[in-house]
């Protein structure tokens, strides 16, 4: 199977969201490379960036399920490699 890297960045500006995006990342754990946080205490969001080698079909699957949570936006950009 081919996989490919991508960066997902990710703005969560509903705090009652974070433990549903926990979850979720969870269930992909296995294929995350990396994540960080930053919380931007003034905007009051916070703002989280995860690097993931999968599938195209395991990467949309977890922004699709990204997306469908309330107060959470997210957004990949993908590798040539």
């Amino acid at each position: 199977m081919e996989t490919k890297v991508a960066v997902i960045g990710i703005i969560v500006e509903k705090l009652e969201s974070v433990a549903s995006l926990n979850e979720i990342l969870s269930e992909f754990g296995e294929f995350i490379i990396g994540r960080m946080g930053i919380p931007y205490k003034s905007k009051g969001i916070n703002c989280i960036t995860i690097v993931i080698d999968a599938d195209l079909n395991t990467i949309n699957n977890l922004c699709g399920k990204i997306g469908k949570l309330d107060g959470v936006s997210s957004k990949a950009a993908f590798s040539n490699v």
